[in-house]
């Protein structure tokens, strides 16, 4: 009864549809979401409890499709970037809830995979590691860095850990090597 409600609502409330700033083409709700169309193939998604704009961009068949951001509970930007079928594929940026990046890279059919960085959460712009991923681990050869910046460590990794040929730097202020070799 309650989806009937804001269908009603959103279909005959000129004030609201004004208050959202949207052209009202088509919308649907899909669990707990109200998906609203402004051209062919661009569009908004809200939260139906909280009425908070969740997501706006590429929109096809229902699906998040092209460029697009997404919003936290709270509306700070949370990830910008490319979708394919409603899942996050090509380039994107992910943020933390301080407005830092927390990532930037590729992603493939929803997970991190192929090139990307991570940064620190408490310092602008610090990075975290460089390198490769595959199903949203750290995959292939990865630098590891200090938050100010220092190589702490390079070298390969498999599912997310160190392993392979690498080198650990003790002390990424004088450079001293302490391991180098096979893990």
């Amino acid at each position: 009864m309650m989806k009937k409600r804001l269908l009603h609502l959103i279909n005959y409330n000129k004030k609201l549809q004004t208050e959202l700033k949207i052209s009202l083409i088509d919308y649907s709700i899909m669990s707990g979401k109200c998906v609203i169309y402004e051209g062919s193939k661009q569009g908004k998604i809200y939260d139906v409890t909280s009425n908070k704009l969740i997501y706006e961009g590429g929109l096809l068949n229902g699906k998040k499709s092209g460029k697009g951001k997404e919003y936290d509970k709270d509306g700070k930007l949370e990830y910008e970037g490319e979708y394919l079928n409603g899942e996050k594929n090509g380039k994107v940026k992910i943020y933390y809830n301080n407005g830092n990046i927390k990532y930037e890279g590729e992603y493939l059919n929803g997970e991190k995979s192929g090139k990307g960085k991570e940064y620190y959460f408490d310092y602008f712009d610090s990075l975290l590691f460089e390198g490769g991923y595959k199903n949203n681990m750290r995959n292939g050869k990865g630098k590891e860095y200090d938050k100010n910046g220092n190589l702490e460590y390079e070298g390969e990794y498999l599912n997310g850990k160190r392993n392979g040929k690498g080198k650990e730097i003790k002390d990424s202020y004088k450079s001293h090597t302490k391991f180098e070799g096979e893990l």
